[in-house]
């Protein structure tokens, strides 16, 4: 079973029975959607129990395809899918990898609307696809990433840092839309060509994790690194996470020169990232918890889910709220190994973590395949253990 540091708290297993859930997004207490990465099935649960298939569709599901991303806004109620459409059936020929906004009525997923159709090619990992509801409530933002395109110069853009190479086409960044598929701003933060007036930022070369801190309204993203270096980001508009020509630290890089990087005439700015995992951990969701119902410790802070040991990491902030607080070896903002990580692990062995929610309980949920199971886990207080 999944084990927490602090003895204070208790882990339910709050549902099970599904297959391989990518995704998991609250319609209201005790009624929760899943997704399925590999059948395409949006199932419903209420009350901890599957009460039904919601939606059913077509999606390659090799590698890293398949349906992937969920997310549910309030006012108006949609419900936004992207996954790796493909035609007639699952496994079926490839149509793109696709954002759409249905509605909910009675037990079903209606009206889809197709918001954004992007690349799926070379592939077939790296396809990202956590999406997120704006602070505006009123925009909806997609990471998604290179498309493994890194080794083949071909389909390396200038989002991906080639200065001379061809203009973006929806991959390797974090993309925005209205509700409508419509550009927040006309003007773009980068620029205003389609598709780069839909960027937020870009440089990113594989991630499964981004959220809003509630506090600031600033986007932070987790990042996977080709053999080592997985990151954590601050992601203000305009970010360039650095991918193709850096990943880490830059003073860890050597011969990095920021000249090398695309800027979109000084509209893309590179940061390094504010905390780097030299050792591979596969981060994947990530979550401010504003709720002080596990303590008031864990209160506005950040928790990340992994795959390795299934493993959840929890860092506090400092008071800008654009810092994490790290401190002993990990002061210089990086694990050289993972026996440096012992001061910020929350929990370990939830299996392969793909996504971290608070409930509307304002406890901690936790998705997860769990011994090839899909299981739900809730935490909540020992105290309220019944």
């Amino acid at each position: 079973m999944p084990q927490v540091n602090n003895t204070n708290l208790h882990i339910q297993v709050y549902s099970h029975g599904f297959k391989f859930p990518t995704g998991m997004s609250f319609l209201g207490p005790d009624d929760i959607l899943i997704i399925e990465k590999n059948t395409g099935k949006v199932k419903e649960i209420k009350n901890g129990t599957v009460s039904g298939t919601v939606l059913d569709v077509n999606v390659a599901n090799i590698s890293e395809r398949g349906l992937l991303g969920i997310a549910v806004s309030d006012k108006p109620k949609y419900v936004f899918l992207y996954y790796t459409e493909t035609e007639g059936v699952d496994g079926g020929k490839v149509l793109g990898n696709r954002l759409y906004r249905y509605e909910y009525d009675n037990g079903k997923l209606i009206n889809p609307k197709l918001l954004l159709d992007l690349p799926t090619i070379p592939g077939p990992s790296h396809n990202g696809g956590v999406l997120k509801i704006g602070p505006d409530k009123q925009s909806v933002y997609l990471v998604i990433g290179n498309l493994n395109y890194a080794q083949n110069e071909t389909f390396i853009t200038k989002t991906q840092n080639k200065k001379n190479g061809p203009p973006p086409d929806g991959r390797g960044g974090v993309l925005r839309i209205t509700f409508d598929g419509g550009v927040v701003d006309k003007k773009g933060i980068l620029g205003n060509e389609d598709p780069l007036n839909k960027y937020y930022s870009y440089g990113i070369r594989n991630s499964f994790g981004i959220g809003f801190d509630p506090l600031t309204g600033n986007l932070w993203d987790s990042e996977n690194g080709r053999s080592t270096d997985d990151e954590i980001n601050l992601v203000l508009p305009g970010f360039n996470s650095g991918w193709r020509e850096i990943i880490g630290l830059s003073n860890m890089t050597p011969g990095f020169n920021r000249e090398n990087l695309e800027d979109f005439g000084g509209k893309g700015v590179y940061r390094d990232p504010e905390f780097v995992w030299r050792d591979t951990v596969a981060p994947t969701s990530i979550l401010f918890f504003d709720s002080d119902n596990l303590g008031t410790n864990y209160k506005d802070t950040l928790f990340v889910g992994s795959v390795k040991n299934g493993t959840i990491f929890n860092f506090e902030l400092d008071k800008t709220r654009t810092h994490l607080v790290l401190s002993g070896p990990l002061q210089d903002k990086v694990a050289e190994t993972n026996n440096e990580t012992g001061g910020i692990i929350f929990g370990n062995n939830f299996g392969v973590i793909t996504d971290l929610e608070t409930g509307p309980d304002d406890n901690l949920y936790v998705l997860s395949n769990y011994k090839h199971e899909g299981t739900i886990f809730k935490l909540i207080p020992s105290n309220k253990n019944n």
